[in-house]
């Protein structure tokens, strides 16, 4: 299924080489790299040749999302835990990316509340919906990608440090492409026979 990645370039082709290893551990990995990089194109090939390739792949776009909705939507609900809630509650993402994977991409835009959260879910492997009293055991890989220096954004106090030891587990520096030219015109190549 690798077909999709244009790997021409020595560095991408270190780190084509690195995924299949990378993707029998279950640890989490982190995906660094400049917007337009293919984060999110790695972060599915890491699914698709992982153990939970035939679980589902669930992205969350944690800058995309306001943080009172992103909390629902990673954690789910119970039935009235808001106003406006189902009837019946709602599972989350993260129960929802079951034996497969959860990929957060702008992990850096997550507010520090759901940092908290989020680092219990990694810790205990358990899942507590908004309005509930009882957690349940979930089992997913994390996968999340940032665009931002994670090391900055620790140092101004606005992503905490242990959830930072917990996702950055296994890093991998997708360069930009003017560091791997010999990846430009494959890419047009590859872009033009879609058109």
């Amino acid at each position: 299924k690798s077909e999709k990645i244009v790997g021409n370039s020595q560095q991408m082709k270190t780190i084509l080489n690195l995924i299949p290893k990378i993707s029998k551990a279950q640890s989490p990995v982190l995906l660094l790299g400049e917007s337009g990089t293919g984060k999110e194109v790695l972060a599915r090939l890491v699914h698709e040749t992982s153990y939970g390739a035939e679980s589902p792949f669930i992205k969350v776009n944690c800058g995309a999302i306001p943080a009172d909705l992103l909390e629902s939507e990673l954690f789910g609900y119970v039935k009235g835990a808001f106003t406006g809630a189902d009837e019946k509650g709602k599972p989350g993402l993260i129960e929802i990316a079951e034996n497969g994977s959860l990929f957060l991409d702008e992990v850096g835009e997550l507010p520090l509340k759901l940092q908290v959260k989020l680092l219990r879910v990694l810790q205990d492997f358990e899942v507590t919906r908004l309005g509930s009293t009882k957690s349940k055991k979930v089992s997913f890989r994390l996968i999340c990608a940032t665009n931002r220096p994670l090391n900055e954004l620790m140092e101004k106090g606005e992503f905490r440090e242990d959830l930072f030891y917990r996702i950055n587990v296994l890093p991998i520096t997708i360069p930009p492409l003017r560091e791997r030219k010999e990846d430009i015109i494959p890419l047009i190549l590859k872009t033009s026979e879609k058109l």
